[in-house]
């Protein structure tokens, strides 16, 4: 079943990725607290909380109930609405019991008036990203059956090579999917997780948007390197005008501290 926003004019929504938390808030990640970053991230939010937050993936290092639950924990002052796509470090059972407790949602198809937000799970059986028939099938009947003017997809990996290191571990169905996507116009984008670097790009007249991690970042270069830049997330406004926008958000690290 699809989530249904509320109508109204615009909607900003808030895009976390990669926090690699552990079972410990007190755990480490590369070198850095992962609990403490998504922390710094919820507690900015609650300032001004969005209208509903998309998780990309890879939400826990270590696919522990522990985890999910300081996960739970932490994303607990939040009311609005919190979605999940899973990443090659999570549990597919783990998750669908944290989205069973609210604020967090199961629904994977999110109707914001004439947006449709459509999150792909492209988790396989090895780190690498899949867009098996199952979702392949799924996409097409979201799609059959919209009214919306706009569709955007949400999923964990690149659809595209960066030229980085992080591509071992890309998208491995990236052709299908593209002809999927070139196949409807009404899909204006894409964006994801995984690649820990916060870019956009275009594919022909399809935007491409990578969410930084909350944890650390990787750097865009041949060997994996990362680097703590402190906390970072994406957000986003979908405007009833077919306008979007989107920006990359960082906390400072010594505002965290």
């Amino acid at each position: 079943m699809p989530y249904i926003f509320p109508s109204q004019h615009q909607y900003r929504l808030v895009q976390i990725s990669d926090c690699h938390l552990l079972a410990s808030p007190d755990d480490y990640y590369q070198g850095i607290q992962p609990a403490k970053h998504l922390q710094a991230i919820v507690d900015e939010l609650t300032l001004a909380e969005p209208d509903g937050i998309i998780l990309t993936g890879d939400l826990v290092q270590q696919a522990s109930a522990l985890a999910y639950q300081l996960l739970a924990d932490i994303m607990a002052p939040l009311s609005c609405p919190i979605f999940c796509l899973p990443g090659n470090h999570d549990d597919l059972a783990q998750l669908a019991l944290l989205t069973q407790q609210p604020p967090f949602q199961p629904a994977m198809n999110l109707n914001l008036n004439n947006w449709q937000l459509l999150l792909l799970n492209t988790k396989g059986p090895t780190p690498s990203g899949v867009f098996p028939q199952a979702q392949q099938q799924w996409l097409q009947q979201q799609l059959r059956q919209s009214e919306a003017s706009d569709c955007w997809l949400f999923c964990h990996h690149h659809p595209r090579p960066l030229g980085h290191s992080i591509d071992t571990h890309g998208q491995e169905d990236a052709d299908i999917l593209w002809q999927h996507i070139a196949a409807e116009p009404r899909i204006r984008g894409i964006a994801h997780g995984h690649s820990h670097y916060a870019y956009s790009a275009r594919f022909g007249m399809v935007n491409i948007v990578g969410c930084p991690a909350s944890s650390v970042q990787f750097l865009p270069t041949l060997e994996w390197q990362t680097n703590d830049q402190g906390p970072q997330w994406c957000e986003w406004i979908f405007s009833t005008d077919h306008a979007v926008q989107w920006q990359f958000k960082t906390l400072s690290r010594k505002g965290n501290e």
